[in-house]
């Protein structure tokens, strides 16, 4: 199993969060290439079932491939498609999950090919897609969108200060040549947007984030997979959540951990779940320089309470 070199961010603490038992169901709501899953599946053992999940059709048949290699694993069902359907999938199966797990960052086999065009450290096509069959790329809203929208873009899901001056350089660039490369965006960023005293993040991450965000909808995802979650905690609809369920989600930014912290919240608010573990938890300095990916991860984990 040499060849799975991807670091999953956090792993000690998910594992101690969602607390596998043998025969247990967990659904991975973002498989990338299998880290966390491995350890669940080593501890739920042969009675136990893995449900992974993916918009990368090619890390989700490589983390399935992890999976079904280990002797004495569980059974695996792999679903190509957003986390915003996984409650659909376990209701069509019958099936209750007692550990959900969503890791919102990416697998390196993404940022790390420049043909993804998520990262501008090299040169790539503006892409950006998670799901390759999704129609709209970056290049196709950098090049499509007006000036306001994509100012909203960029101020809201970027969080980008200089929004608008970002906004009017790309579509004043656009006159002149299709912005169609990760460079050629990140230097007509680099080109309005100031590196502030002291600032080690390039200036261009923060277009790059709100685009991304736009190009996979990914915070409406986001808020698809934790209503459910809050709905399944109360036992709205045909349930798809076990009683005393653990679930556990891992936020990178600042957008998404704002979600994933009400949620969590109104689970435990409600009555119907306790926290586990520090709110949230993050990764020790040991981790954060072996794994720079792990710096900004945010674990919060909840275990839902069983009727009694």
């Amino acid at each position: 199993m040499g060849h799975f070199t991807h670091i999953p961010v956090l792993y000690k603490q998910v594992l101690e969060a969602l607390s596998p038992t043998p025969g247990g169901v967990f659904v991975d709501c973002t498989a990338g290439l299998g880290g966390h899953a491995e350890g669940v599946a080593r501890l739920v053992g042969a009675s136990g079932t893995v449900v992974l999940i993916d918009l990368d059709e090619g890390n989700l048949s490589r983390a399935a491939e992890r999976i079904r290699g280990l002797p004495g694993g569980p059974s695996v069902r792999t679903v190509h498609g957003n986390f915003s359907e996984a409650h659909h999938h376990l209701r069509k199966w019958g099936m209750a999950a007692d550990m959900v797990l969503a890791d919102l960052g990416f697998a390196s086999t993404q940022v790390d090919d420049p043909a993804r065009g998520l990262s501008f450290m090299r040169d790539g096509p503006l892409d950006m897609r998670l799901n390759q069959r999704a129609k709209r790329s970056a290049a196709d809203l950098v090049a499509e969108l007006s000036e306001a929208e994509l100012e909203k873009i960029i101020r809201e899901w970027g969080e980008e200060r200089h929004s608008r001056r970002v906004a009017r350089a790309i579509v004043e660039a656009r006159r002149e040549a299709a912005i169609v490369t990760t460079q050629g965006l990140a230097e007509v960023v680099r080109s309005v947007v100031p590196r502030g005293p002291g600032e080690h993040i390039d200036p261009a991450t923060r277009t790059f984030q709100g685009l991304r965000i736009a190009v996979n909808d990914e915070l409406g995802n986001l808020e698809v997979l934790l209503e459910a979650l809050v709905d399944g905690a109360r036992g709205l609809g045909q349930r798809w959540l076990s009683e005393g369920a653990r679930l556990s989600l891992i936020s990178f930014h600042s957008l998404e951990d704002r979600l994933v912290k009400r949620a969590m919240g109104e689970i435990v608010r409600s009555g119907l779940g306790v926290e586990v573990g520090e709110q949230p938890t993050v990764a020790a300095e040991a981790e954060a320089k072996e794994n720079p990916r792990s710096r900004s991860a945010k674990l919060r984990a909840v275990r839902l309470c069983t009727r009694g």
